[in-house]
């Protein structure tokens, strides 16, 4: 096993749940130099397809060290994540999915976001496994309801997002977090369990005062859905549930009290874009299988109410670390808003 002689600046945390092959793929990624020391934590959700016998034998292999954590279960990305975050030694936490694979230079590229003592997160360039030349997300962006996407999805890479510049929060796929942040405002809302969790904590960083940059020498290769699949009830059940919760907790006073009309409004833009057949509801390509995903959007909705009162409490519970104003929230929101026809039908904007 490596023998790290003194403390890493980065702590790379990646949780894995049966996707050994990825994994594999993953930790092979970060051989390339990355020039800086860094540490990998494994936190494994109870794998049984061999993903622990893959990380026994890789353990006196790498040239890092490698810390496994390993769960009985399947405890959620959220849980999973703080879990690598509290045994983290490094000034930084960067996480990388175990369906991503990183570039040469990644870590060395998102640690220079770092210089201004105010930057909490940084947001890396994310492209499609399958095909590079086309953008995942370099960043995020927010429809007013809760629902966010990633920005710049589904464009191609032509040098458009080549600046430095700063996002409202970075992908959870592959990003940096500086720790100090992260003690002081806490890693992640263990009830959303997996999907809109890294937009909870992002924009829980930005109301605490905390900026993000995004880096686009950061470069990470990301195979999308791999998780739970992208036509998976469940996925859909999560993603619409969070958005609610997200709102709930975090958005301002005079944007949560219009959440049911924009929430509407998406509805029946989405309903829409399944009649042309684009939009995240044309991948159910049956009329069932569009049933079935407009059940599972009414059945994150039913969810999200159970959980309201518990979101509520922690909303109050917030205030303490509020360091901008219900008003300049809702700036930040407008700012870096999705149109609903991008997030409806998947037309990329321009930048």
């Amino acid at each position: 096993m490596f023998q790290a002689l003194e403390p890493p600046r980065v702590s790379v945390v990646i949780v894995n749940w049966n996707r050994a092959e990825l994994l594999r793929a993953c930790l092979a990624s970060l051989c390339l130099p990355q020039e800086a020391p860094f540490e990998a934590i494994v936190v494994d959700n109870g794998s049984t397809d061999g993903s622990i016998e893959l990380l026994d034998r890789l353990q006196a292999t790498l040239p890092f060290p490698l810390r496994v954590i390993r769960n009985a279960d399947n405890r959620g990305f959220c849980a999973a994540n703080n879990q690598g975050i509290a045994a983290a030694r490094g000034e930084f936490v960067a996480l990388l999915n175990n369906d991503a694979e990183a570039g040469p230079g990644w870590l060395k590229a998102l640690l220079q976001a770092f210089t201004d003592p105010q930057v909490g997160m940084a947001a890396s360039k994310v492209l499609v496994h399958e095909d590079p030349r086309m953008i995942d997300k370099v960043g995020h962006l927010i429809y007013l309801d809760g629902q966010n996407r990633g920005r710049g999805t589904g464009q191609f890479d032509h040098g458009q997002f080549d600046r430095v510049e700063e996002v409202l929060w970075p992908d959870g796929c592959a990003c940096m977090y500086r720790k100090s942040m992260l003690d002081e405002i806490g890693g992640f809302d263990e009830d959303f369990f997996a999907y809109g969790d890294d937009a909870e904590l992002g924009l829980r960083a930005r109301i605490a005062g905390w900026g993000c940059l995004y880096m686009p020498t950061a470069v990470v290769r990301h195979h999308r859905g791999s998780t739970l699949g992208k036509q998976n009830p469940r996925r859909l059940i999560l993603i619409e549930r969070n958005r609610v919760l997200l709102a709930a907790k975090l958005f301002p006073g005079t944007l949560l009290w219009r959440n049911v009309a924009y929430y509407v409004a998406r509805m029946a833009a989405g309903l829409w874009a399944a009649m042309l057949n684009r939009g995240e509801i044309s991948r159910f390509q049956s009329p069932g299988g569009k049933l079935t995903a407009l059940w599972a959007m009414l059945r994150g909705d039913w969810e999200a109410l159970k959980l309201l009162p518990r979101m509520l409490r922690k909303r109050r519970q917030l205030r303490s670390l509020r360091k901008l104003s219900p008003s300049q929230v809702k700036q930040l929101l407008l700012r870096h808003r999705i149109s609903l026809k991008e997030l409806s039908q998947g037309v990329a904007q321009k930048s």
